[in-house]
């Protein structure tokens, strides 16, 4: 019988989707996350929460109380490619100290996909065989997944190839493109995570997991193409920098080139399954790669993304200064409303269309200049887009602000994400007044640098035109 589960990275991608999955096959599960546990406790009311940080060994001790077995999803990809390596490093040592300490069964790890004969790994790749061989120190047994290119909606690899496919009708080809590529459904990867789980002869073994087919990286993008009925040209170029393309990457899509970089620097290496014993102990069809990107098109289609690679980006958000934790109102602040006779669910809701697809209304233009200035000088943007298309709620991203605080057809607060010479937060708010609503919009910032206030003091002329347009917007479209 298997006891109580840990799952940690919990917030992230993968970990979001095996988090519910577990539950429904009726386990014991806590989850590990380094923020407000409130916002977990609502999203999965059955699971326990703790409170940790992998880095921190203390909170690990107390987070492995009790657990039978633990899965390894922690990664820090988004911290770049020069120090997400050391970062993973000392987090894997801490979790192989504390789970021996704490008498635990088992570690499941998912880890990446990459032939060490076949020559020099990259830097993601060789992070990933780290850390497995960091996990495996201990006396804890441990059961090693590998996998290549996880295609799925809210995937950043899939959001990657889905933007350069969609907005580009010329791609170039560098040599690494010719490489071939293994990769896997994200419905396939979490039917091996639970079925690794269930079967105790994986117990202390590695083993390599791939979808049907095997791809070059020129022919993942053909096929998306195909998919999607667009014709492209692609065409060889012998320049092949890693960083260009990745920066290059970065501006067409909604990833950061920070994670981009990572990705794209295992392009240059062949991931293909070496090892698949896995499929006479867990015998099922998986899916081919036309079928996992039509599958993760359907999700998008439905606005049925449970889990993005957004959530877990940037790294501390969790950990980001909540307005309300201010000791002060910020002295920096902005107010604009106005008076309708719209009720106040027509209104909430009208609000809860901004960012992503939507856009910002009338206001568009502005954010969309200031995501092209980001992504030109920092590689990132205001284009992040939004998990899902109809509903919204705390902790969820849209575009560059990260969902604060929300009250239903009363309150919606947004804290920024982007680069900022200050903390920055943008708030709706709906209250009665003489038998109207009042609908209000107010943009708080705290900084205590020159550059910071100059900042400010740049962008103040522009707050009438872009605030007073988008909540006259939003009272219309309610």
């Amino acid at each position: 019988m298997i006891g109580k589960i840990l799952v940690t990275g919990a917030s992230g991608y993968i970990g979001g989707r095996l988090v519910p999955e577990l539950l429904d096959r009726g386990y014991q599960v806590r989850v590990m996350v380094r923020g407000s546990p409130l916002e977990y406790s609502r999203l999965w009311p059955k699971a326990e929460i703790a409170v940790a940080d992998a880095r921190q060994i203390e909170g690990l001790r107390i987070a492995f109380k009790g657990i039978d077995t633990a899965y390894y999803l922690i990664h820090s990809l988004q911290l770049g490619s020069k120090e997400f390596a050391a970062a993973d490093l000392q987090a894997a040592r801490n979790f192989r100290q504390a789970a021996q300490e704490a008498g635990i069964k088992r570690i499941i790890y998912l880890g990446g996909l990459g032939d060490v004969r076949g020559g020099v790994l990259s830097t993601h790749l060789r992070s990933r065989l780290e850390v497995a061989e960091e996990l495996k120190r201990g006396k804890v047994p441990v059961t090693i997944l590998r996998a290549a290119i996880i295609v799925g909606s809210g995937s950043a690899s899939y959001e990657i190839i889905q933007h350069l496919v969609k907005r580009l009708r010329i791609i170039p080809m560098p040599r690494w493109a010719k490489n071939r590529c293994q990769p896997i459904a994200i419905r396939d990867v979490i039917k091996y995570l639970v079925g690794v789980l269930e079967t105790l002869e994986t117990s202390g073994n590695s083993f390599d997991i791939g979808g049907k087919d095997i791809l070059t990286y020129e022919k993942m993008l053909k096929v998306l193409g195909e998919v999607l009925r667009k014709k492209i040209f692609f065409f060889p170029v012998p320049f092949s920098n890693i960083r260009f393309y990745a920066y290059f990457a970065s501006l067409l899509t909604p990833v950061p080139a920070s994670i981009t970089e990572c990705l794209m620097e295992g392009l240059k290496n062949e991931v293909i399954c070496q090892d698949e014993r896995i499929k006479d102990i867990l015998p099922f069809e998986a899916l081919s790669y036309k079928e996992a990107i039509i599958r993760a098109m359907t999700r998008e289609e439905q606005d049925r993304v449970h889990t993005r690679w957004s959530d877990a980006y940037p790294p501390a958000h969790a950990l980001a200064l909540k307005l309300h934790e201010l000791e002060k109102t910020p002295d920096y602040v902005v107010h604009y409303s106005l008076l309708t006779e719209k009720n106040a669910s027509s209104l909430f809701s009208s609000i809860c269309k901004i960012g992503g697809k939507e856009g910002w209304f009338h206001s568009n233009w502005l954010w969309r200049l200031r995501g092209g200035i980001d992504r030109i000088l920092l590689g990132v943007g205001t284009a992040r887009g939004r998990k899902s298309q109809s509903s919204l709620k705390i902790n969820d991203v849209v575009d560059f602000w990260r969902i604060e605080d929300f009250q239903e057809n009363q309150r919606l607060l947004l804290r920024a994400e982007m680069k900022l010479p200050g903390k920055a937060w943008l708030e709706f708010s709906i209250t009665d007044e003489g038998g109207k609503r009042k609908l209000s919009i107010a943009a708080y910032y705290d900084t205590q640098s020159l550059f910071g206030k100059i900042y400010w003091y740049l962008c103040l002329p522009f707050h009438r035109f872009i605030f007073v347009n988008l909540i006259e917007e939003i009272e219309r479209r309610s």
